[in-house]
């Protein structure tokens, strides 16, 4: 199969380096990620700036490499329509692996899961994958990268429904450890909105982001329960965001005796 592999830890990421090494043995990958950090950046696209792209020498088996000074999604939309060829387009867009998890609704800030989900909205099969832990070093996504390379050998006989991503994340341990595999549904933010107000050397005034970890019932059948228990989550996440079963109940609320034909 042909696979783009893209992130938002950038192209000399320990991730993504582990996730090509274990996919290119068995699948023609193709690498187009940021020249830099660009985590948290969501789904931003670059629209006032030109966007660079370069090819580099390929790397970590991959086919061929190409680095950019565009976003995540950036990355995914340029590859697709841009740069790669008809015969080179991707069978699967995996995103990752990201050096931290992506879990509940936190997803939304997530520059990993919207690379995933730009290839979704594309219309191709797309998987995010996230390592919750916040150690980086190469060694910590062995295991990870293994795991989505045997899973992509299972979806050979599943397609992923369009509109959807699986969103995976998967606990910083060895594989003896693992608890196994749990089907998830997104939980809540797993960070608190608060903010310590400091000051800096110049007496000026800053604010960090300083959440606090929120906890779960541990019955939740949530992807942050999954990963305190040592389990690998994965969540079917989609773009579409229409609430569809309060259309009639919104209309007959704010439409009744033709109050909507005001126009």
């Amino acid at each position: 199969m042909n696979i783009l592999v893209s992130n938002d830890d950038g192209i000399l990421s320990n991730g993504l380096r582990a996730l090509v090494e274990a996919l290119s043995p068995c699948h023609n990958v193709y690498v187009i990620a940021p020249d830099r950090e660009r985590s948290a950046a969501g789904h931003s696209l670059t629209l006032h700036t030109p966007l660079r792209v370069e090819e580099i020498d390929p790397k970590y088996g991959a086919k061929k490499c190409w680095m950019t000074t565009g976003t995540p999604s950036d990355c995914v939309k340029l590859a697709i329509n841009a740069i790669l060829s008809e015969e080179e387009k991707p069978d699967f867009v995996i995103s990752g692996i990201n050096h931290g998890p992506n879990l509940g609704t936190d997803i939304l800030y997530s520059g990993t899961v919207s690379c995933a989900m730009e290839g979704a909205i594309m219309g191709y099969q797309s998987i995010s994958t996230s390592l919750a832990s916040l150690s980086s070093d190469y060694e910590d996504f062995r295991f990870a990268s293994e795991f989505i390379a045997q899973l992509l050998n299972r979806l050979d006989k599943y397609k992923i429904p369009p509109k959807t991503i699986l969103n995976i994340n998967i606990p910083a341990l060895e594989k003896e450890d693992i608890s196994g595999i749990a089907i998830t549904e997104l939980g809540n933010r797993i960070i608190t909105d608060d903010y310590e107000k400091r000051i800096d050397p110049r007496g000026k005034v800053y604010y960090w982001l300083a959440g606090k970890l929120i906890n779960e019932p541990e019955a939740a059948s949530t992807d942050i329960v999954a990963i305190r228990n040592n389990k690998i989550s994965i969540t079917p996440v989609t773009y579409e965001m229409t609430r569809t079963n309060i259309i009639q109940e919104l209309e007959a609320g704010l439409c009744k005796e033709n109050v909507c034909e005001w126009f």
